[in-house]
């Protein structure tokens, strides 16, 4: 069998909004196939049954047939290599634990050439992802080996690199549930929920309501302390101590056993329990002493750990730990019992695991040995167990079996200290008991909680804790119809007087009392001043007003070229203008070579219209017109002519609007019912554009859909001064 050159990436695009292809990213890659264009999958001898003995689970891919197996049907029958390639992308994707269904491939009028794309919403994963599906393809068809857990390992990589932690991630998912957009605004955990003045940012469990102040006052354990107990919460006594000597002496006076931990550590980490012996309490603060600014000498307290977690003043879950034993059989040694625990697939050092792995190295779990003297090459005998781990293990959900009195003390912690989502630790013999008839007591208030143990417990119920927050955070959000982060944002398309329709709706926006940005190829506009003279119609302007806290409305230009190359920077808009469809000469690098396909790519526009906002079309001509099929909410056409045939068609209907010329007046109207806003000789701005009629009828139209009154547009269109 010949040797194949590999397939050619002749380039790739990330699209990071709403497209030609879907409403979500995607990577854009341009494949040439080279010779292997004249040879089709049915054509490849062994190819098949090397690419599906490598990826066997390609039998659940429907592809264009609709039905399981409808892709194994399609390479048996003959499909083209940048088809295959997509396939085996997504379901690397997928075995590397991030679920793909959308891929689309396409030939461009190149013979050979091919426009190839697949979601993914890390630019970074998917870059990878393409580079390790690149290689399978070209191995499985030159019938060379391939290390497919190193590429899928690769993946995973890039995907724990790149994508937000758990904790993040169930708080955006839950608020992509209640169709609230999101911003990344870092390499990390910081996101945006929902756009402009009415956004709210999250950092893992954080947000912009958690003050600085009380996440102070949480990280300094003894602090908490003192203000929890002045409130009546029931919490351990305790003392600071700056040497091992004071700790010993601290753990006499306090009563043994006790608990040494430092001061303003997390994650357990430095935390040593129930101590009696004064050399195990000189290790233990040594240990403390790593891991924050001070050590804390404090009474121990009988029972099981508990986690509480508290959102917007309410406990919306809780979990209970385990410690940790190994049952000795009288023939492995601690390290490899150790070993076969730590096989348990709730085990990993990803953060998706909800159990860490056990590192006998580990200083605490060190000290736990050395207190039942043994080590890593003990032999236990039949039935001993050895204590690996007291605390830390918090992997049991118990939030039905919470005491109203526990729940009690929990949320009056969490007002004490003044944090708006907090993870409490409690001791607790039992979490159905009253706190104080059990002795229980909380240890610490923490700010920024881990959420993966009420995700993903080891035992119990997951719990919602993501839909909380964002229900904390945008208050009926829940509810149907609700507008929850959202602005009013206007989309303006086309090529025609494009700068000045967006400049002049993000004027009568100004007027209407809402502070405005204007994102267009004149500059970048807030509040009526000039805060950037470059070009900004693209999806780098529209970003920075979506992300300004200032910004209650944001008019954004938008080019067929910048959807082509970036998508939109939005994911829907309230009213969304197409004007035309020119331009299509400078558009051949990106395949356009005729007006008609224009069409596919100035849709994107209309496609995003929230159905409660509204598409604005210009009726004279005739493809624009023609989106209105397309749009989820209302449709406003505007034309130069009382006439215009698609308007007359259009206002058949009683309620609805259209914008248009009736000689020299501008008419809004209402089905049959008309209203002149005014004169165009006396509209017109004195520093208009010089092609304005059909500009003031596509703001008009815009500023109408916007809801704003027509004295205020007519008022707005004779003030506006139009400088550039």
């Amino acid at each position: 069998m010949p040797r194949f050159d590999d397939i050619q990436l002749l380039r790739t695009t990330y699209l990071r909004g709403p497209s030609i292809w879907t409403y979500q990213p995607v990577l854009e890659v341009w494949l040439a196939l080279g010779a292997l264009e004249q040879h089709p999958s049915s054509q490849l001898a062994g190819f098949n049954e090397r690419l599906t003995a490598w990826l066997p689970d390609l039998i659940e891919h429907h592809c264009g047939v609709g039905t399981r197996g409808g892709f194994i049907e399609r390479l048996h029958e003959g499909t083209w290599m940048g088809h295959v390639l997509e396939h085996v992308i997504i379901e690397l994707l997928n075995l590397s634990g991030m679920p793909v269904k959308f891929g689309q491939t396409r030939e461009t009028s190149t013979s050979g050439t091919y426009r190839m794309v697949f979601r993914c919403p890390e630019e970074a994963v998917a870059r990878e992802a393409l580079a390790r599906g690149h290689a399978l393809i070209m191995a499985a068809i030159n019938d060379q080996p391939f290390d497919l857990k190193a590429a899928i390992q690769a993946i995973k990589t890039a995907i724990d690199d790149n994508y937000l932690g758990p904790s993040t991630a169930c708080i955006v998912d839950a608020a992509q549930e209640r169709r609230i957009p999101h911003v990344r605004l870092n390499d990390g955990n910081l996101v945006q929920l929902g756009y402009g003045a009415a956004q709210r940012r999250i950092w893992t469990a954080e947000s912009d309501q958690t003050s600085a102040i009380a996440e102070g006052i949480a990280q300094d354990k003894d602090l908490t302390k003192r203000l929890l107990a002045a409130a009546g919460v029931p919490v351990p006594e305790g003392v600071i101590v700056a040497s091992a000597d004071e700790a010993w002496e601290a753990a006499q006076d306090i009563g043994l056993p006790v608990t040494v931990k430092p001061s303003d550590g997390n994650h357990a980490r430095g935390v040593t329990l129930e101590l009696y012996k004064q050399e195990n309490i000189r290790t233990a603060f040594a240990l403390a002493d790593q891991e924050g600014s001070q050590v804390i000498v404090e009474r121990y307290i009988q029972g099981m750990e508990h986690r509480v977690l508290v959102v917007g003043g309410k406990v919306v879950a809780a979990c209970r730990g385990e410690q940790v034993f190994v049952t000795g059989d009288g023939k492995q040694t601690l390290a490899e019992l150790v070993a076969e625990l730590n096989r348990d697939p709730r085990r990993g050092i990803e953060e998706e695991y909800p159990l860490e792995l056990l590192d006998l190295q580990l200083p605490n779990i060190q000290l736990e040995l050395a207190r039942q003297e043994v080590t890593p090459e003990t032999v236990p005998a039949p039935g001993r167990q050895v204590l690996l781990q007291r605390n830390g293990n918090m992997a049991i959900d118990c939030t039905d079996e919470l005491h109203p009195d526990v729940a009690y003390y929990a949320e009056l912690a969490a007002r004490v200290v003044g944090l708006d989502i907090a993870g409490m630790d409690l001791i607790l013999k039992e979490a159905g008991r009253p706190m104080k008839e059990q002795d229980g007591a909380i240890l610490e208030v923490n700010a920024g909680p881990g959420l993966l143990m009420h995700l993903k417990p080891s035992s119990g119920a997951p719990r919602p804790v993501g839909q909380a927050i964002v229900e904390h955070l945008f208050p009926g959000s829940s509810e149907p119809g609700s507008d929850a982060g959202r602005i009013p944002i206007v989309g303006v398309a086309g090529s025609r007087h494009s700068a000045f329709i967006a400049r002049l709706v993000g004027w009568m926006l100004q007027l209407s009392g809402k502070l405005t940005g204007i994102a267009s190829s004149e500059g970048m506009f807030i509040a009526g001043r000039q805060t950037q003279t470059i070009d900004t119609a693209n999806w780098t302007g529209a970003h920075r007003l979506l992300t300004n806290r200032l910004a209650e409305a944001v008019v954004v230009q938008t080019s067929a070229r910048s959807i082509l190359q970036e998508g939109l920077a939005y994911d829907r808009c309230l009213v969304g203008l197409v004007t035309d469809m020119d331009g299509w000469e400078q558009l051949a690098d990106h395949d356009v070579r005729a007006a008609e396909q224009m069409v596919r790519v100035l849709r994107t526009q209309i496609d995003v219209v929230l159905p409660h906002g509204a598409g604005v079309l210009n009726a004279d001509i005739a493809s624009v017109a023609e989106l209105s099929v397309l749009c989820d909410g209302e449709v406003l056409p505007y034309s130069l002519s009382a006439d215009n045939a698609f308007i007359a068609t259009h206002r058949q209907s009683a309620s609805a609007r259209a914008v248009f010329l009736r000689g020299e007046d501008l008419v809004l109207a209402t089905g049959a019912k008309e209203r002149v806003l005014g004169r165009l000789a006396l509209l017109r701005p004195a520093q208009g554009d010089s092609h304005a009629p059909a500009a003031l009828l596509a703001a008009s139209a815009c500023a109408w859909a916007l809801g704003i009154a027509p004295d205020l547009i007519a008022a707005g269109i004779r003030t506006f001064e139009y400088k550039i």
